[in-house]
């Protein structure tokens, strides 16, 4: 792709991940069977190349592929292992206990392992032999308009440095116009957030909450794990009342192990370490055995959209659709997303195919997008869990008794829809938390010995996280002056506690003079501080395309 000229295509499709990528694939095919082959369908991924930015668990609801790639044999797909054993586990500090039941919604048998970074590579090798342009390493920075309505994007100016001054190698980004957009940029996408906001298509929505997951792959002894099997914890080190979520621990083929911690960034206090936790929790005898001998390959970070569909926005407009993570396609009763990010994308492709056929990309034409959701089978299963996340805002105890009477109820519970409130709206502040400080909870296990666990530098060092050094910052400070204020002297730098990589670091100068310094290099593109940092008080923005992170088998 040309970066200094505008670009003009019929499709433009911004994300390689699985609902990106299946809506290039289907909408090829779509577009085929209609006898139509002079429509451009060109696709852009901010990351160096196809998965270098895709991070999940994973374990995916393979029935997907049966009508995504009707032609492919699963056993053609890069899966890694199909799902034998599936125990979830309760911890206590010292004990561990199966459940004599599956949860609701979470027996993995017959689901697969994978890794979605292989994935990725496999379907984007697909869309280009179908004739999808696809262009890796270009961030896109910004929607444009025409007359109010979406008619393309523009990526990012590259050659500024740290203050915004152009530098001799400076080039502008290019304006890619597009019949159609279609956004695929995952959770917390930075251009999805921008047109969600202008265009309003979130009015009436409940606030979108999230969770963030922390993952590391190894290697392990032969014996220590069979692939196929897959374990989820609940309870230690998390406290239940106040904090979400849990553990997974996949065995993979060629003794490799996935396993992290994922947490709901619902949680009050503003110390608690969402990567700390997760080395504590390795310490946890369940956990250390099955990695007793091994050693770390990988590591990563990610947020997961969480307030199912009551939180989705409008996901269509004049020219636009987004999907995916984007758009909140997760349901978190199953700890699933790929499957519904892969619908989603089919779904976007059939809307636009028609919209493209009858040469009308009206918001009314492309509305046919929703009325497919309506009838399938990601409406049926988030519908039938629209409540499940808002309702263990009060903690496990009251969550398990309203989950339950949603189960009765199809979704409604007794208490119908449920809300709840932004993320970074819930942290208290230092005074107002009332709670026992992360540090002194674990007090004696967060002392690291980068072999076995690992501070947040060492770790993301196996991310492969770079970012050029002559750039604006990413993360952007709104308001330094209430930043300092609000964030620094109310909450304590709470950004350096949540984020996984340690960008954020609290400086204390001998005087006792307290600021932020920023380590840009370090992120891995999780996007928790655009999610949870009091006040609004960052912006997580696109760096350089091909900056970030350089997943191989996340």
């Amino acid at each position: 792709m040309d970066s200094t000229d505008t670009v003009s295509t019929d499709v433009l499709i911004v994300g390689g991940g699985p609902s990106g990528l299946a809506a290039a694939i289907h909408l090829a095919d779509s577009l085929k069977k209609r006898g139509i082959d002079d429509k451009r369908i060109m696709l852009i991924e901010k990351g160096n190349a196809i998965g270098s930015h895709n991070l999940s668990g994973a374990v995916i609801d393979p029935k997907i592929f049966k009508t995504f790639l009707p032609d492919v044999d699963i056993s053609e797909i890069p899966l890694d292992s199909e799902v034998t054993v599936d125990k979830t586990m309760f911890l206590t500090e010292t004990s561990d206990n199966a459940l004599p039941f599956h949860p609701p919604y979470m027996n993995n048998i017959g689901n697969y392992s994978a890794s979605i970074s292989k994935l990725c590579k496999y379907l984007a090798q697909i869309a280009e032999d179908k004739g999808v342009e696809i262009y890796s390493g270009f961030a896109v920075e910004d929607v444009i308009y025409k007359d109010g309505k979406v008619s393309g994007v523009k990526t990012k100016d590259t050659g500024v440095d740290h203050h915004g001054k152009n530098l001799k190698n400076f080039q502008e980004g290019t304006t890619v116009e597009a019949a159609i957009t279609i956004l695929a940029e995952g959770t917390r996408g930075s251009v999805a957030k921008k047109v969600i906001d202008a265009l309003d298509l979130d009015t009436g929505c409940n606030e979108q909450i999230y969770s963030l997951g922390v993952k590391e792959l190894w290697s392990v002894p032969e014996g220590n794990i069979e692939a196929g099997t897959v374990y989820h914890t609940m309870g230690y080190p998390l406290q239940s009342g106040s904090e979400f979520g849990g553990g997974f621990i996949y065995g993979l083929e060629d003794n490799k192990v996935a396993l992290g911690l994922v947490v709901g960034l619902d949680y009050k206090d503003p110390s608690f370490d969402v990567h700390a936790a997760m080395q504590v929790w390795k310490q946890h005898p369940f956990v250390s055995k099955i990695l007793e001998g091994g050693t770390i390959q990988e590591f990563g970070a990610k947020t997961l959209p969480e307030g199912g569909y009551y939180a989705m926005p409008k996901f269509y407009d004049d020219n636009l659709m987004i999907v995916g993570d984007s758009a909140g396609f997760l349901t978190t009763a199953r700890l699933k997303g790929i499957h519904l990010a892969i619908e989603s994308g089919m779904m976007a492709a059939k809307a636009a195919a028609k919209a493209l056929v009858s040469g009308d990309t009206s918001k009314a034409s492309l509305s046919y997008y929703n009325e497919l959701f309506e009838q399938s089978n990601a409406y049926e299963e988030m519908y039938r869990a629209r409540n499940f996340r808002q309702a263990f805002d009060k903690g496990m105890l009251l969550g398990g008794l309203q989950f339950a009477t949603q189960l009765i109820t199809g979704g409604a519970g007794v208490l119908g829809r449920l809300r709840t409130e932004k993320d970074s709206e819930v942290l208290m502040s230092l005074n107002a938390f009332t709670g026992v400080p992360f540090a002194q909870r674990f007090e004696g296990k967060l002392e690291f010995d980068k072999k076995f666990t690992f501070d947040k530098v060492t770790d993301v060092f196996y991310s492969k996280a770079n970012h050029e050094e002559e750039q604006l910052c990413h993360l952007v400070l709104n308001n330094p002056e209430n930043y300092n204020k609000v964030n620094i002297e109310q909450y304590g730098c709470p950004e350096a506690s949540f984020c996984p990589a340690e960008v954020y670091e609290l400086h204390t100068d001998k005087e006792g003079h307290k600021e932020l310094r920023i380590h840009a290099e370090n992120c891995v593109h999780c996007k928790t501080c655009d999610i949870k940092s009091p006040a609004a008080g960052i912006t997580w923005v696109v760096p350089y395309g091909g900056d970030g992170p350089d997943y191989e088998y996340m």
